[in-house]
């Protein structure tokens, strides 16, 4: 019988070490999806699929952080009742989440098939690479219930203390997605959307094994039948978290949809450049995301217990971590862009890969300010202040449409590299004094869910 942890006595570094090393390396799970699929696909499909793929990765952000939010928010009273040990409250949090989890997802999911081809079309997407682009994006939106599921069960098995067992399940499933990859693409010859049908499969299977999982081997999640009932009131409070979180990861992502439209204006080589490098990019950002959403259930947590003091502390040391992580990932994008920009492209593509080194180069000088931002955000987001979370994403969105709109035409594929760093920039400029008037509210009163 697996038991839950609590977050709420000990000392803070210790604690978080812990809990994000098994989620690091879930999430690092979740990127060699991203990296296996335009790997293979680049140096077997070529440099037009790889394209494909890349075309609509800000759209997927779009639509797939949505889901990532909400599923995070939906966990955030989950961690609170449990740091409150108000267990039969939090079992129908679980229910009821779960219940608009399905509702949501198969919603989103109808919706975005059918207008997938005119979200690619405002994307100025480039002719010779539409209709691969289409048929990716077309997978993933079907898809979309598998990975609304799987980020809300892993958010609260996460919101439980336990940040181990998801990433045994991406293990698995990250085995299974190369598996289907290979047989996709090179036994049956589904091209790109092969990529999409591997990567939704294998996500499916994680959101499976997590689901019974789960209500097995959690001794307080088992419900009597009064607490799986579907309640609006608690209904009304999840959606009031995790719609703002869901908004925020995509009002995040319009500015980086406006920033892809005016980089796929460029040309397909930079599409490709683009392509390879935020998929670098991301892989080398996953510490810092899970130091992010170890910070939402830490201080979910404490605020839960009435130990808002802890949550100062947390920051200061998850702080220290960042800083110690971004100083090294300088080193090795620094000195190592170019060998990683091969796992895509072949050599002789040197341009592809001049333009991938210089957005590697510039994403990983800005590095720390975009640890900041996650941490404060997440810290943000796991207390209950969702909204301003949602506002800092509208400083990046402003930050990236303002470099795409005026920027980009102006310097080009430079500026592109430069649209993310300015987002992160300006995002920060936000959450920190947010932060700050949020922990001064926070100790006074207690919590309110």
């Amino acid at each position: 019988m697996t038991t839950s942890k609590e977050m709420t006595t000990g000392r803070a570094l210790p604690l978080l070490v812990n809990f994000t090393l098994p989620l690091l390396l879930g999430n690092i799970l979740q990127q060699t999806y991203s990296l296996v699929d335009a790997a293979i696909v680049g140096k077997y499909l070529g440099i037009h699929s790889l394209a494909s793929v890349g075309a609509s990765s800000s759209v997927i952000f779009l639509i797939l952080g949505f889901c990532n939010g909400c599923g995070c928010g939906f966990g955030i009273p989950v961690a609170q009742k449990f740091g409150a040990r108000d267990y039969s409250l939090m079992r129908r949090y679980i229910f009821v989440s779960l219940k608009l989890s399905i509702a949501l997802s198969i919603a989103i999911a109808i919706l975005t098939s059918l207008y997938c081809a005119d979200i690619l079309r405002i994307m100025q997407t480039p002719e010779n690479i539409f209709d691969g682009a289409y048929a990716y994006l077309l997978v993933t939106f079907i898809g979309v219930p598998c990975t609304f599921l799987y980020n809300l069960l892993s958010s609260i098995i996460r919101a439980l203390g336990d940040s181990k067992t998801p990433f045994w399940f991406l293990l698995f499933a990250t085995i299974l997605n190369v598996l289907l990859d290979l047989v996709c693409i090179l036994v049956l010859k589904w091209g790109v959307a092969g990529a999409g049908i591997a990567t939704v499969v294998s996500q499916g299977v994680s959101a499976l094994l997590c689901y019974f999982y789960m209500f097995r081997h959690f001794q307080i999640l088992k419900p009597v039948a009064e607490e799986r009932r579907f309640q609006g009131a608690l209904a009304r409070k999840l959606l009031k978290i995790g719609i703002p979180m869901g908004l925020q990861f995509s009002i995040t992502a319009i500015g980086s949809i406006m920033l892809q439209s005016a980089n796929n204006a460029l040309g397909t080589a930079c599409v490709a450049a683009f392509t390879s490098a935020v998929r670098i990019k991301m892989f080398f950002l996953c510490p810092l995301e899970s130091l992010g959403i170890t910070m939402a259930t830490y201080s979910g947590q404490n605020y839960g217990a009435g130990k808002p003091q802890r949550i100062l502390e947390g920051i200061k040391a998850s702080v220290g971590i960042m800083l110690l992580y971004t100083a090294l990932t300088f080193i090795i994008l620094m000195s190592s862009s170019r060998l990683l920009a091969l796992l895509f492209v072949d050599a002789a593509e040197t341009e592809i890969l001049k333009n991938t080194e210089l957005f590697l180069h510039v994403a990983a000088c800005f590095f720390p300010a975009l640890g900041l931002l996650c941490i404060l955000r997440y810290t943000i987001q796991g207390v209950g202040f969702t909204n301003l979370a949602m506002l800092s994403g509208v400083s990046e969105m402003i930050a990236r449409a303002l470099v795409s709109v005026f920027a980009v035409p102006a310097f080009g594929y430079l500026a592109v590299c430069f649209g993310d760093p300015m987002a992160w920039l300006a995002a920060d400029l936000f959450l920190i004094p947010a932060f700050v008037c949020v922990y001064r509210k926070i100790r006074h009163y207690t919590i309110l869910y």
